[in-house]
């Protein structure tokens, strides 16, 4: 059987889908394309904006089980989709999960039937980290089930090691690892250094380092090829971005090539208590969260200064260099170039320079197809900066 994921919610979850599917948002340890895929056992493709179909192409055949990109999956899901008969949708009250059909249209099927066994789903942004937690414990089952941890240094003060998966070549030295409210998950490859404080529920991409004296705040995930330091709390970052350094981030999305500056801090909760509201892009205009906790989202390529002060409930666009003295505003537009003071646009030719130079840092070229998605960014967005 051939698979297809069908982007849903796109929309809510800009600008993070700007650069990508909505299946290859992670929470968790994995993306939601990896869960289908290791669920699936076999690879899958993808129904997305057609900008980005030169990165995520389309593959079909005479059969297709279309599935929602953004619905995670577990043991009972797959098996209520893979008893669908052609012409069959899965559906849970008004969302669609899954489709059999020769059509790569997902809207198009002859009967529907409940399923009881739907559960995660990103349908927003702060769902991202607010699922997390549980998330996380998912794909630690998923990932670990007869598989043994390397063995944990006892140079470690360790609480509930049970919970506690070192995959092969990770290394954890001096730290604290406190499994006991979550389980923590450290990637191949991986380096928790001197001095870290970590709760789960956690997760350490592979290749990614927790500089000396983190302290973490379960549920987080740091994804692949990442390095963090400083205080960092229910946030997912989702792989090749640095915060290297002091500074707080907290209920905050980190996208992907994104690089927060020394001492740099966001703020997760209003003064006056108040529900946070973030900038919707599909509504042009800010939405409530109806949460009390919510930080910083930002999109891929994006950037920040030393010492930078962002607001409770800020969204950054794709390619925004920030930076200066003051808090700026609680939107700030793709490819903007400035801070508190004011912004100007930050031109394609001069982001691509500075993504080469990211790309450079770990052995990576950016490609053609990597320009043409941002430069669409910046034709759609164009608006914004106005």
């Amino acid at each position: 059987m051939n698979y297809i994921l069908f982007d849903d919610s796109r929309e809510n979850l800009l600008p993070l889908t700007f650069t990508r599917p909505v299946c290859e948002i992670r929470v968790g340890i994995l993306t939601i394309r990896e869960k289908w895929e290791r669920y699936l056992k076999t690879k899958t493709s993808t129904i997305t904006e057609s900008y980005l179909g030169t990165k995520y192409p389309l593959v079909t055949a005479k059969q297709n089980i279309l599935i929602n990109g953004s619905v995670c999956p577990n043991k009972n899901l797959v098996k209520d989709i893979l008893a669908l008969k052609s012409g069959e949708a899965l559906v849970s009250e008004e969302t669609i999960i899954a489709v059999n059909s020769s059509e790569t249209d997902f809207t198009i099927y002859k009967s529907k039937k409940e399923t009881k066994a739907f559960s995660l789903c990103i349908k927003n942004l702060w769902d991202i980290f607010q699922k997390n937690g549980k998330a996380i414990e998912d794909d630690f089952n998923l990932l670990t089930a007869g598989k043994k941890s390397q063995k944990i240094s006892k140079t470690n003060q360790v609480i509930n090691a049970k919970n506690i998966f070192l995959e092969k070549g990770a290394k954890v030295e001096c730290s604290i690892l406190n499994a006991s409210a979550g389980s923590i998950y450290i990637g191949k490859d991986a380096e928790i250094m001197e001095g870290c404080l970590v709760r789960g529920p956690f997760s350490l991409g592979e290749h990614s380092q927790l500089k000396m004296g983190a302290k973490i705040y379960g549920p987080t995930t740091i994804g692949h090829e990442s390095k963090v330091g400083g205080e960092v709390n229910n946030s997912v970052i989702f792989g090749f971005s640095n915060k290297a350094h002091d500074g707080f981030l907290g209920n905050s999305v980190i996208g992907e090539w994104c690089n927060i500056g020394a001492d740099s801090n966001n703020s997760n909760l209003k003064n006056n208590y108040a529900q946070v509201r973030l900038w919707n892009y599909h509504q042009e205009k800010f939405e409530s969260t109806g949460l009390t906790f919510c930080g910083l989202i930002m999109g891929d390529h994006s950037k920040c200064g030393i010492n930078t002060m962002f607001n409770t409930g800020t969204v950054v666009g794709v390619s925004a260099n920030i930076f200066g003295a003051g808090f700026p505003r609680n939107f700030i537009p793709d490819f903007s170039w400035g801070g508190a003071s004011g912004f100007s646009t930050y031109i394609p030719k001069d982001a691509f320079a500075t993504a080469q130079k990211a790309f450079e840092r770990r052995n990576k070229k950016i490609d053609d197809r990597e320009k043409d998605i941002l430069s669409k960014v910046f034709e759609m967005t164009e608006k914004y900066r106005k």
